[in-house]
């Protein structure tokens, strides 16, 4: 575990009042900085942390925050009656995203992983915000701030935690104002719909890795003959496999689904062998999604990555270029589109048409031919 030290000097930025302390590694490197804000109030200095570099906080943020601090104490402190009562009626974001996370904590799938985007980094800008004065420039400079370090897709996921917080709040009728994320809020365009597929040489290559290593073959060989993702292969039980009709029965957990996929006759005979020693709710393979993820991910970038940002969604390798190649080299075989919605279990045609331009009946042959009859008119 590496060990983080913060050193105590402050050292002062461009903007006045407005500081940082580095935090430092163990090679006394400077991986992360606590921006500070100094401002004076009845005569005394004051000293108040704002947050991390690495929670989003920049500069710029930090001098709005001391700017309205200055402004309030210039304008006198407001009659304590005032202030409880004024208190009683803020509402902080925090509290909505409590009942959000609490009302979607067996609805959404992937809640944890919300729940620890919203800490990282939208609770740092708005967690202890008034939500009734939380606005859509904010939230635009919040955008802006945010792509200096994240993903776009990233940025945008975080205005949609945004977006639905306000909504369940809403919905229960405990908030009677405006979601600050409406049509002005614009989502960053991102194209990055993962393309890629491996060419045969390709495969051969990824082959040439793994046969040596039996669970990595059987999965790579199930996932290119079937296109299953990679929960549905890693969910395949010995029962599960027909060897006399070379198919396999395959769970499809995103659709929560089940569907028939197929396998030639190099596998069946390695399956063959495979299931003899296995009881029947017995799992194919025996390892788990990290160690199949892992070292596949090596491979990967060994040969197909070199070059590539690690952000370069659209064409950089992973498990899931597998379950694309499966249907890019069936469409390049001339295989009928609503066969592969059937073999990937599309449930929307949509979604497999991005594949019918790899079909090698393009029209070209049709409007070559188009006429050709023509000296005959």
């Amino acid at each position: 575990m590496s060990i983080l030290k913060t050193l105590p000097k402050r050292i002062p930025t461009n903007e006045e009042g407005i500081f940082y302390k580095s935090i430092i590694n163990e090679n006394n490197k400077e991986i992360d900085k606590i921006y500070l804000i100094r401002y004076r109030e009845k005569d005394n200095d004051k000293l108040k942390t704002i947050g991390k570099y690495s929670q989003g906080i920049r500069i710029n943020y930090c001098k709005q925050i001391r700017n309205e601090i200055i402004t309030k104490l210039r304008l006198g402190e407001t009659p304590p009656i005032i202030a409880q009562k004024k208190q009683k009626e803020i509402v902080k974001l925090d509290y909505f995203a409590d009942i959000y996370f609490k009302e979607k904590e067996f609805e959404v799938k992937d809640i944890e992983k919300l729940r620890k985007s919203y800490i990282n980094h939208i609770k740092p800008f708005f967690g202890n915000k008034d939500v009734e004065k939380i606005t859509s420039d904010q939230i635009k400079e919040f955008q802006k701030i945010k792509r200096e370090t994240l993903a776009e897709r990233t940025i945008n996921a975080l205005i949609q935690i945004i977006g639905a917080i306000y909504n369940i709040a809403i919905l229960k009728d405990i908030y009677k104002g405006n979601n600050p994320i409406n049509k002005n809020i614009k989502r960053i365009n991102v194209d990055n719909k993962r393309e890629r597929y491996l060419t045969l040489q390709e495969i051969k290559i990824l082959c040439n890795e793994v046969k040596h290593e039996e669970y990595l073959y059987i999965f790579v060989q199930l996932a290119l003959q079937t296109g299953g993702r990679l929960n549905t292969i890693l969910s395949i039980t010995k029962k599960d496999i027909k060897l006399e009709s070379n198919s396999v029965q395959l769970k499809d957990h995103k659709n929560n689904s089940t569907y028939l996929g197929f396998f030639n006759d190099e596998l069946k005979h390695i399956l063959q062998d495979k299931i003899k020693i296995l009881n029947i709710n017995d799992k194919i393979i025996d390892r788990g999604k990290q160690v199949i993820q892992d070292r596949l991910t090596k491979i990967y970038n060994k040969h197909f990555n070199v070059g590539l940002a690690n952000d370069d969604r659209k064409n950089r390798v992973v498990t899931h270029t597998l379950r694309h190649t499966f249907a890019s080299h069936l469409a390049i075989k001339g295989t009928p589109i609503y066969t592969i919605q059937k073999l990937m279990n599309h449930k929307d045609i949509s979604m497999t048409l991005r594949y019918a331009k790899l079909a090698p009946d393009s029209g070209k042959d049709m409007v070559l031919n188009l006429y050709e009859n023509k000296n005959k008119i």
